[in-house]
């Protein structure tokens, strides 16, 4: 079975830089919203994208009125920073270093990951994003703290 994984954490603010030449660049950032850690397995597809985006949009863990976690970005608005984390589908079951075989390959990630993406903007959302293939730097400010682990 198929599986997006995604560690989704509520933020006052959140941002991601890139690394070129030992230069940093923020490439993006948002205000109060959800920072979403998204991993892809070689299995995922197109429906598995849809069904996360889906989850994210709905996904009631903002505070409503009362302090109580009742809205959803659907419902209250805010933004997210999508950032490719391909160490959520690490395995260290056996020995001390990560197995890294059911991450997928950057040629099936990054498409679905896009995928995430658009489907959240085709929602009405605001969404950053990281870069394939480099070295980036997330800085968040995580409030509550509220993390979820969400898969599909």
């Amino acid at each position: 079975m198929a599986v997006v994984r995604a560690v989704v954490q509520r933020v006052v603010r959140a941002s991601v830089e890139v690394v070129h030449e030992g230069v940093p660049t923020v490439v993006g950032s948002i205000g109060p919203g959800l920072c979403v850690l998204v991993g892809v397995t070689h299995a995922d597809g197109p429906a598995q994208a849809e069904r996360l985006a889906d989850k994210l949009w709905n996904l009631r863990i903002l505070d409503d009125a009362d302090g109580v976690m009742n809205e959803s970005l659907a419902t209250r608005g805010g933004e997210l920073l999508v950032v490719s984390q391909f160490t959520l589908y690490g395995d260290t079951s056996k020995g001390r270093r990560p197995s890294w075989i059911a991450a997928a390959r950057p040629e099936h990630a990054e498409p679905l990951v896009e995928a995430v993406v658009a489907a959240l903007r085709s929602r009405g959302a605001v969404v950053a994003t990281g870069r394939f293939r480099t070295d980036m730097r997330v800085e968040l400010v995580n409030d509550g703290p509220v993390t979820v682990l969400l898969e599909t």
